[in-house]
């Protein structure tokens, strides 16, 4: 449980770990990259809630994140039904989890300069 703690608070070091371990071990960059993306959306979830329940003083972090998600695999699923008359799972759940990459380092920035602010301001 400790280890899980340390790698949510400081998401960037297994994708850092994941990267340099699948570069070693396959030799290619890109399939290095995806990895280390989809290991580290895991962390991402769990910090990024976390640091929302601090910021907002709320409970619902978790919950929030995890709706988000839903709500993007049925707008992307339902865009798939209209495109192609078939939902492909495994694209759908990959361009998600790959999304929600983006926006949870998005999050995850902008929630620890804000931690950090409010912080410094309360010292002041």
């Amino acid at each position: 449980m400790g280890l899980f703690i340390v790698l949510s608070i400081l998401p960037f070091f297994p994708f850092f770990l994941v990267y340099w371990g699948m570069y070693g071990w396959k030799k290619d960059k890109r399939t290095a990259l995806r990895t280390a993306m989809d290991v580290t959306t895991f962390f991402l979830v769990f910090s990024v809630s976390a640091l929302f329940n601090l910021t907002f003083d709320s409970n619902f972090g978790f919950y929030l994140t995890l709706i988000l998600i839903l709500v993007a695999l049925g707008f992307i699923g339902g865009a798939q039904n209209r495109l192609k008359g078939k939902v492909d799972r495994g694209r759908m759940f990959r361009a998600v989890w790959r999304m929600a990459f983006v926006i949870m380092s998005f999050g995850y920035i902008l929630f620890t300069l804000f931690g950090l602010f409010r912080y410094f301001m309360q010292q002041m």
